[in-house]
């Protein structure tokens, strides 16, 4: 089975898409790669609007981890029209959260219809403890303004996250990773730009099993949690959770790409699940290929590269930590290279999730059309 990852023909411009190509260079209406990666997908309306971080200048050497976050909309998921970065970089003070010397990640915007504001809440590291900061916006497409500039949720450090709206209430939760051991749900409080105090405890494990990159979506009555593992940059494979409350509790169903025989959630990580307006049974997940290259390291396609890495990284947080294999440290060590260089060379990886009964699972495809789902 191909993971169709390591292609290296870019979809050519001005060409009119219609169809996605998981794994292959994405471009945009003027012909440039898109560049909104760990991202999410806003419908407003009959438009859809595809923002995430902006690698444009992300090379490695330059220090430029994110410069903003991009926007880019849509009328049919194919094509996309480049908005520019509309929350853009701070380029004076090297201490804003916005600053392209931090690391502003994992953009997610939920509206509220009360407020009738748009709201954004971006991952912060680069400066201590991982926060968030929140803006908001009357339109999708700005301006955003700031209202906080630096929030621990519920007072905690907070990793990888979702937001989510239950519709039947109109609350709204966010979901993330704390301190590499467990995922905490915070309800948010009624305009949405805080977290409350209620919060529950899901997941407690240890690296590399520790969840991270939580992505949630709500099919009929059930609550589904995407989750994956913690090895970094390296994918690792991504486990599938169900409940029937937002705060659990949520019971573990499963690996979410059973059929991936490399054991990298076919080389991705996902960062957000959208339902797709006007389909009955079309949830997108979204996924970046970070290092395209590491599809080609030659224990890659049997899924030892992924067991060393994951082998050698429980090694490491065991106490007393125990001694690595040749193959471990050679794996970790590939591991460790993957932090601080280019990404903006990453891909992206959509995928619609399909369902044996109430378990998602996830296929791949080479290519794949929204007409061809109800």
């Amino acid at each position: 089975m191909s993971c169709g990852t390591t292609s290296s023909k870019l979809l050519t411009a001005p060409k009119k898409l219609d169809a996605i190509y998981p794994g292959k260079v994405w471009l945009d209406t003027d012909g440039k790669p898109i560049q909104a990666h760990a991202g999410s997908l806003i419908a407003v309306g009959d438009t859809y609007y595809w923002y995430g971080e902006n690698k444009e200048y992300t090379d490695g050497k330059s220090g430029i981890e994110s410069w903003g976050i991009r926007f880019y909309r849509s009328k049919d998921l194919y094509n996309w029209e480049d908005l520019g970065a509309i929350i853009p970089a701070n380029i004076e003070d090297p201490e804003s959260p916005l600053s392209y010397k931090v690391y502003p990640e994992r953009p997610h915007i939920i509206y509220n219809p009360v407020t009738k504001k748009y709201v954004c809440w971006i991952k912060i590291r680069g400066l201590g403890p991982q926060f968030r900061t929140v803006l908001i916006a009357d339109q999708i497409t700005g301006p955003y303004l700031m209202v906080h500039e630096k929030l621990f949720p519920a007072g905690l450090h907070a990793g990888d996250f979702d937001l989510v709206i239950d519709e039947d209430t109109n609350k709204a939760y966010m979901y993330f990773e704390h301190d590499h051991s467990e995922i905490i749900c915070a309800e948010l409080n009624e305009d949405w730009t805080d977290a409350t105090e209620n919060i529950s405890h899901h997941f407690p494990r240890k690296p590399p099993n520790t969840r991270e990159a939580p992505a949630l979506f709500k099919r009929d009555n059930t609550i589904y949690m995407t989750t994956s593992g913690l090895s970094g940059y390296f994918p690792n494979p991504s486990e599938i959770a169900s409940a029937q409350d937002y705060h659990g509790p949520f019971k573990t169903l499963g690996i979410l790409h059973p059929n991936d025989v490399t054991e990298t959630s076919f080389n991705s990580q996902i960062s957000d699940v959208f339902k797709v307006p006007g389909k009955k049974n079309l949830y997108i997940a979204l996924a970046d290929t970070w290092f395209p290259h590491v599809a080609d390291d030659p224990n890659y396609a049997s899924g030892d590269l992924s067991r060393w890495v994951r082998s050698a990284i429980a090694k490491a947080t065991s106490k007393p930590m125990k001694p690595f294999t040749p193959e471990e440290q050679k794996a970790v060590m590939y591991a460790a290279q993957l932090t601080g260089v280019n990404t903006s060379i990453s891909r992206y990886v959509w995928l619609p999730i399909t369902f044996n009964g109430d378990y998602p699972t996830i296929e791949w495809r080479d290519s794949w059309r929204i007409e061809d789902f109800d």
